[in-house]
């Protein structure tokens, strides 16, 4: 039977870091000013046009946007800091799951040995 370290796992700090990062977003918001439909709109008349907010996100390797209503901005705002944080998280998981393999498992071979030369070479034998 294994026994069970008494220090928590790579694994274990990765779910308990995770944990608190949700709602997560992979993407950028981005506030646009557009024009509108209506013929006789002042804002757009007058040059202002009228702020939207776009997601920007890929799917199946391709850049889509679609827009989001204001009341949902500061969520995503949110999503977006915790996917970056995610990510981050993931970034890190490699050199420590690689140090966190190597301590369990020490390697069995070091480095080879070099052959060193004697300080008193031989001489060689005249035939």
């Amino acid at each position: 039977m294994k026994q069970k370290n008494s220090s928590p796992g790579v694994s274990e700090e990765f779910f308990k870091q995770l944990a608190g990062l949700w709602p997560a977003v992979k993407g950028s918001l981005a506030l646009v000013y557009k024009p509108c439909i209506r013929p006789n709109c002042a804002a757009c008349a007058s040059g202002q046009k009228h702020p939207n907010y776009l997601l920007a996100f890929t799917r199946k390797g391709k850049r889509r946007c679609q827009y989001v209503p204001a009341a949902m901005v500061p969520t995503l705002e949110r999503a977006l800091a915790n996917g970056r944080k995610i990510e981050q998280l993931l970034y890190e998981m490699g050199p420590a799951l690689l140090h966190e393999y190597r301590a369990k498992n020490p390697a069995k071979t070091g480095p080879r040995k070099r052959k060193t030369r004697s300080t008193n070479p031989k001489p060689k034998s005249k035939s």
